[in-house]
């Protein structure tokens, strides 16, 4: 079985200090947000590979007890918002396989919201500036400090 990257067209990726992916995809208009875990399987698709090849890649930028079922959940899951396609013979594990297989790493998770939805959100969590919707205002204090 293959695993790679979907030809998603034009999409703008921003990688988070924690590892985890925020990636825009202008065709459509959607805003993914991966998690640390997706984000690695994600990276590990940038060529063809083998769901093992990406377990390997994963291991390396994540945690050495990455199991090869959760690099297929997470390829399954990257699969299902179509960032990777894949070709070739069907998954092996079940759900209580990968389950099992679980320790030190989270579970991937892809997040997807529409930019309309996103702005949404952003103006009842009163996150932007509601005169300027262009420019977000974060709820820090100026001096940086958090409250106690």
């Amino acid at each position: 079985m293959k695993v790679e990257r979907a030809n998603c067209g034009n999409l703008a990726i921003n990688a988070m200090p924690d590892g985890s992916r925020i990636i825009r995809n202008s065709d459509d208009n959607t805003v993914l947000a991966l998690n640390p875990t997706a984000a690695a399987a994600w990276d590990a698709c940038a060529s063809p590979t083998t769901i093992a090849g990406v377990a390997e890649s994963m291991r390396q930028s994540l945690d050495a007890s990455v199991t090869d079922e959760l690099a297929e959940a997470s390829v399954l899951e990257l699969k299902e918002k179509k960032l990777v396609v894949i070709s070739g013979e069907g998954f092996k594990a079940t759900r209580r396989q990968l389950l099992a297989g679980l320790s030190a790493v989270a579970l991937p998770l892809v997040v997807s919201l529409t930019v309309g939805e996103q702005k949404a959100y952003a103006s009842h969590a009163s996150s932007v500036d509601r005169e300027n919707f262009n420019h977000p205002r974060a709820n820090v204090p100026k001096n940086n400090r958090r409250p106690s």
